[in-house]
């Protein structure tokens, strides 16, 4: 039986290695769920001593909250990209994707982390953290539709409340079946947009 000589270790700046652990706790979080991040199964997937990773988040806690951060600010601004594209447009495009099952894992992510952060502070905080982000993007949307007079809109904010909930609303039910999902409930984040802007029904349905 012949042994195997250790690979050699890859020194990495701190910022890089940093970015790589979080990110790697962000894929585990989302396509497993945010319970299989542990200091170790991020040492295993980037083939390091766990006291490296613990060197970064002395707590896993930490680790587990950053990454649900680092995953739902990615599909955050793969879905409503900051500043860009007409409202009517950019809303069109992020109703269509988040009805679509693209969006199943990130809905999934956000359902493990509000039940988890129960008992979990750190996670509570970038959750709440997280919301108000999410809203800030949407209002942005709706504040420059209706300051173009494509949206008839007079409290931005509350619109965006508004339609965050019927997504997180919407959302809750990723875990029963396909069928189960469709409409009503996958259309219903897009009518009370459609609602909420003044818009009439079916205008934020995709071409």
């Amino acid at each position: 039986m012949t042994s195997r000589a250790p690979g050699k270790r890859v020194r990495k700046a701190p910022a890089e290695r940093r970015t790589e652990i979080v990110t790697t706790a962000a894929r585990i979080g989302l396509t497993e769920g945010l319970e299989c991040i542990t200091l170790r199964r991020i040492a295993d997937e980037l083939g390091v001593q766990p006291g490296l990773v613990g060197h970064y988040f002395r707590a896993v806690d930490d680790l587990v909250a950053e990454a649900f951060s680092h995953a739902t600010m990615t599909e955050l601004d793969g879905l409503l990209p900051p500043r860009t594209g007409a409202p009517l447009d950019t809303f069109r495009r992020f109703f269509g994707l988040i009805s679509s099952t693209e969006f199943d894992d990130v809905s999934q992510l956000w359902l493990n982390a509000r039940h988890l952060s129960r008992y979990r502070p750190v996670l509570r905080e970038h959750v709440v953290s997280q919301e108000l982000l999410w809203c800030r993007r949407l209002e942005e949307v709706i504040a420059a539709g209706a300051a173009a007079e494509v949206f008839r809109c007079a409290d931005p904010w509350g619109a965006a409340c508004r339609v965050l909930v019927a997504i997180d609303g919407a959302s809750a039910y990723i875990n029963t079946s396909a069928e189960m999902r469709r409409a009503p409930i996958a259309d219903m984040p897009r009518a009370v947009a459609e609602a909420e802007l003044g818009l009439e029904r079916g205008a934020l349905t995709a071409d």
